[in-house]
């Protein structure tokens, strides 16, 4: 299979807007792969380990040079990482669009997946934002020992009442938008996202909380947020092509 191939397959039944991300970043797009790696971002310790992996191909979800369309910039940081990424001779697509902009969002079906929480979930206007309803209600405390115990997430917080238990509840994984109208909703009592404004978000839900109206805010990292859909991504390729090696590669998170 070329990597190409691959791609295309990834990107069927996805909408993708007219200017899209999901694009080739690095490599020859027509070289035959037969291992492959996922990640959320292609860091230069991801770029090293996928390397030592004997990686053909990284399909990663975030951006590799520090913007969204991977436009050069004139930095030392940027020549040298694009120098190891030359060197490497890696295919590099970035798939993001792809996840997003479909009937389901695979992100957040992922990331739901990974910590245990189903029900029905649908779109709401804000880009990347579902409302959820749970099938078993559940607390924020919940949600937090379930990210630090399924996806390894060592910062997740959360501010508000962590201790009531709702079906109520709103994914906006990552850095969509709407969190702060989801958390204001009255039919909604907690919010998971990925990155947030702590002086406005958070200070809502604690003063809610402290007026007796339960809402609760949890934030769980972009990377922590979103992992959860890349590593089932990296699962369902590798059930659909036996014949590849599949590896999701751990990208940490962004604060130590």
């Amino acid at each position: 299979m070329k990597a190409c191939e691959l791609f295309r397959e990834l990107l069927a039944g996805a909408t993708l807007p007219d200017r899209t991300c999901d694009t080739l970043k690095a490599g020859d797009p027509e070289r035959e792969v037969k291992t492959i790696a996922f990640t959320m971002f292609a860091s230069v310790e991801v770029i090293r380990e996928a390397i030592a992996f004997g990686a053909d191909l990284l399909i990663t979800h975030e951006p590799t040079y520090y913007n969204h369309y991977d436009e050069p910039m004139d930095d030392p940081i940027y020549r040298q990482k694009h120098a190891l990424i030359e060197e490497s001779g890696l295919v590099i697509y970035r798939y993001h669009d792809g996840m997003h902009f479909r009937d389901t969002d695979r992100i957040t079906e992922g990331e739901l997946k990974a910590l245990g929480i189903t029900g029905q979930f649908v779109k709401t206007s804000y880009a990347a934002s579902y409302r959820l309803t749970a099938d078993e209600p559940i607390a924020a405390s919940e949600v937090i020992a379930r990210a630090q115990d399924r996806l390894g997430i060592r910062y997740a917080r959360a501010a508000g009442d962590l201790a009531h238990q709702t079906t109520k509840i709103a994914a906006c994984f990552g850095t969509p938008g709407g969190v702060f109208e989801l958390l204001r909703d009255p039919e909604i009592d907690m919010v998971l996202t990925g990155e947030t404004c702590e002086w406005a978000l958070c200070e809502y839900a604690r003063d809610a909380s402290a007026l007796g109206i339960p809402k609760a805010l949890v934030v769980m990292g972009h990377i922590g947020s979103e992992k959860g859909g890349m590593m089932h991504l990296a699962d369902t390729v590798a059930a659909a092509h036996p014949e590849l090696t599949v590896r999701y590669l751990e990208c940490g998170e962004a604060y130590c």
